[in-house]
């Protein structure tokens, strides 16, 4: 059985109360949070009264975040600081970080062994970033030899995410499931899962039966008992609901192989 993970930004207050309860109730194992930059100081003592494991995720390039460019360095030092203090705050178990975007995967590397914690996992990116944010831009860290270079050199682990990788395969001309097969083989320490277009190339974060992800072969290839973050977008402003029929659904999937005998990756 997967555990299950909350995907919520830091300064998501309005959450608190159906996060704790769904926590209690077995819902899920673990939050993973979205350190919005400048939130620390006003939001740390809330999330660490809930007593719920996390896992921080660090702003992405919208925050200023892009370990690929050169430039960023000064500002991507600062943000990952603060990311860290979150981390050791909340006595997280990782840190996941995007690996950039409009840069080059060398440059990647080179900071995340400058700014290196052993806590910190490099998550793959699509090829593509959604034209509201990219602005034409491409990402890096879209290809397994690209994240296994950055491993080798700078010592940091692997968040698989399988949407992302559908949709690099997408833009590049490959299978997608056995993209995400290849990523796999690096042995990530966790993943992220949403639903979204098979064929398509922009990331999205449908809920789970809205698109057309083979959401049983994912959990094919996808390690069980392992952290598996749900990152499908949230409907409500104070509410969980959507998340907590997200899990549902999962774990009828997860029952169905189970009953089914299929043989999970191991």
């Amino acid at each position: 059985m997967y555990k299950f993970g909350l995907k919520v930004w830091s300064t998501n207050e309005r959450y608190i109360n159906d996060a704790r309860k769904f926590y209690e109730q077995g819902l899920y194992s673990y939050i993973e949070l979205y350190a919005v930059p400048g939130s620390f100081d006003r939001y740390v003592s809330l999330w660490a009264s809930l007593g719920i494991p996390f896992v921080i995720h660090a702003p992405h390039f919208a925050h200023g975040l892009n370990l690929s460019k050169k430039e960023c360095e000064q500002s991507n030092q600062k943000i990952l600081s603060e990311s860290l203090r979150w981390a050791d705050s909340l006595s997280a178990s990782f840190v996941v970080v995007h690996p950039g975007v409009g840069g080059d995967i060398e440059q990647t590397a080179q900071q995340f062994k400058k700014f290196f914690d052993k806590r910190m996992l490099i998550e793959n990116k699509p090829y593509h970033i959604v034209p509201e944010l990219g602005n034409g831009q491409t990402a890096v860290g879209y290809l397994p030899a690209q994240i296994a270079a950055v491993m080798e050199f700078s010592g940091v682990g692997f968040c698989l995410d399988a949407g992302h990788a559908i949709c690099a395969a997408n833009a590049l001309g490959y299978d997608p499931y056995e993209f995400v097969n290849q990523f796999n083989a690096l042995k990530p320490a966790m993943y992220h899962l949403t639903d979204g277009d098979q064929k398509g190339i922009y990331d999205v974060h449908w809920h789970f039966g809205l698109g057309t992800f083979d959401i049983s072969k994912i959990f094919s290839i996808y390690r069980p008992n392992s952290l598996l973050t749900i990152e499908t977008e949230k409907k409500y402003q104070d509410s969980l609901a959507d998340f907590e029929q997200d899990v549902a659904f999962l774990k009828t999937i997860e029952k169905r192989l189970s009953a089914g005998g299929m043989q999970m990756a191991g």
